[in-house]
């Protein structure tokens, strides 16, 4: 179940299948339970996922499998990845059987059909509800409240009752408790406001988000998150046009727990003129032509310059391209093309260390393949983890964000390794893993887990023996992050 207000609560749950368990004359032996989670994937069923682990590697001593009726079993947008999972169970020997359905789950024609109805029925209520929670969300932001999400740095999140009269100011995950309340934006901190200002006209004066970065990062301003900058975060601030009074919804959506995907400018809700502007509508719209102009050039273009510079050099390398005012940055050709070992490659350059670049893509793939298994060794313990590609975060059980990089082994010439890794391309998490290669790049040494603002400000580079201070934060496995991502699994005659 989603919500503890719902009919299909665990409580209810568990009396109809501790009763309908006396009536068959069953003896409840485990119980699996997905409370606060959504039906719609098995990536945010823990208890699905744990259930279908004991019944395939043999480790379940139950023969029958209770549930309250077919929408628990989930609410799959495709009915077959619902009779997929029945299906892994009944292989295993294990019956699926529904306590509050009309029919008999005994794989004659009559349950199979109703079983099928069933089964997009509660696909299409979730459809439903899905499309009329948009519609609410939509006509909540055209009056001028806030669609949720954080305020904005230099705003704030403030409360009303259904009369708008003021209640109070809403802290970070603090949200509203009655319905009937909404949200509004106002101006926060003078400090803060001050700095957004002073972000827009450093950037319409022709400074680039870097060097705003490292600005603000120097005077020790930090986000409304509490983290250093980063150009993504100067990026947002850059394009929030809250800072002038509009609230725009839809920009990404995520429905039904797919994937998160970005809405054309069509599908926005924009209302104007919901909030007290804090900062000049001339100034912003001058900043939107600053970056327009700025925009990104056309693969075709990026490798033509690229093209058209190896001619006039001779050769490539990091310091001649960004070195060069007529191509890009390297990190820009690495985000467009992968590595930069694969754009030298499209304009036919050979360099003459491929071993390096070939270790990198390498590390590459070794990074996603760790991340791949944390994901998966979270969502065994119990909790809920997704790993987002743009941002190059793990969302754990929607509580903390977990950064995960690769650093090679770097041998000195006295036979003494070292690691080194860039504090800028750090993203704002929660928590920072550092992978150490061994000496060969193939296996790993070990792993640095710790509090992302006590791995940034610690060192840039690793050695063999470090001081307590990073050693501390040294493991042999990633069982830790595994650890405090667990859930405790609840007890009780109950099955959802």
């Amino acid at each position: 179940m989603s919500t503890d207000t719902q009919t299909y609560s665990i409580h209810n749950q568990r009396d109809a299948i501790g009763e309908y368990a006396d009536i068959m004359g069953y003896d409840i032996v485990a119980t699996y339970e997905d409370p606060g989670r959504s039906g719609l994937n098995i990536e945010g069923r823990p208890g699905l996922q744990r259930l279908l682990m004991d019944v395939e590697s043999g480790q379940a001593d139950f023969e029958t499998v209770v549930v309250y009726d077919v929408s628990r079993w989930g609410r799959f947008q495709n009915i077959d990845e619902s009779a997929s999972y029945e299906y892994r169970c009944q292989r295993a020997g294990v019956r699926i059987e529904f306590c509050a359905e009309q029919f008999a789950n005994d794989g004659t024609i009559g349950s199979d059909v109703l079983k099928a109805i069933k089964r997009s029925m509660a696909a299409e209520l979730s459809r439903m509800l899905s499309i009329k929670v948009f519609l609410g969300q939509r006509r909540v932001v055209k009056m001028g409240f806030c669609g949720g999400g954080l305020a904005g740095y230099g705003l704030r999140r403030l409360l009303v009752d259904e009369a708008g009269e003021p209640k109070f100011i809403l802290k970070r995950r603090q949200y509203k408790g009655l319905a009937s309340d909404r949200v509004v934006l106002v101006p926060g901190p003078p400090e803060e406001i001050a700095v957004v200002r002073w972000i827009f006209s450093q950037f319409v004066k022709g400074k680039s988000r870097i060097e705003i970065v490292r600005a603000l990062n120097k005077r020790g301003v930090l986000t409304e998150m509490g983290r250093t900058w980063t150009s993504n975060t100067v990026h947002t601030v850059l394009n929030n046009e809250r800072y002038i009074g509009n609230i725009v919804w839809n920009r990404k959506s995520e429905k039904l727990h797919g994937k998160r995907a970005r809405n054309p400018a069509s599908a926005w809700v924009r209302a104007e003129k919901s909030c007290e502007p804090i900062l000049d509508r001339k100034v912003f719209l001058r900043a939107r032509a600053v970056a327009d102009a700025r925009a990104p050039l056309s693969n075709e273009r990026m490798l033509a310059d690229l093209s058209k510079l190896l001619a006039e050099r001779g050769r490539l390398s990091e310091h001649i391209i960004n070195a060069a005012p007529g191509c890009v940055s390297v990190s820009t050709y690495q985000v467009r093309f992968g590595s930069l070992y694969a754009v030298y490659k499209l304009v036919g350059f050979e360099p003459p260390n491929n071993g390096w670049f070939d270790i990198n893509d390498q590390l590459h793939r070794r990074r996603r393949k760790i991340i791949e298994d944390l994901v998966a060794s979270i969502g065994l313990a119990g909790g809920l983890a997704r790993y987002d590609p743009e941002t190059k975060l793990v969302s754990v059980n929607d509580e903390f964000t977990v950064a995960v990089w690769i650093a090679r082994c770097h041998p000195e010439r006295f036979g003494c390794p070292h690691w080194a890794y860039s504090q800028e391309r750090l993203p704002e998490a929660d928590i920072s893993v550092l992978i150490r290669m061994n000496p060969d790049n193939v296996s790993v040494r070990d792993y640095l887990i710790g509090p992302t603002y006590q791995v940034q400000r610690r060192t840039t580079m690793l050695t063999a023996n470090n001081h307590a201070g990073i050693d501390a934060f040294l493991f042999q496995s990633m069982d830790p992050l595994v650890e405090l991502a667990r859930r405790v699994r609840l007890e009780g005659p109950a099955l959802s």
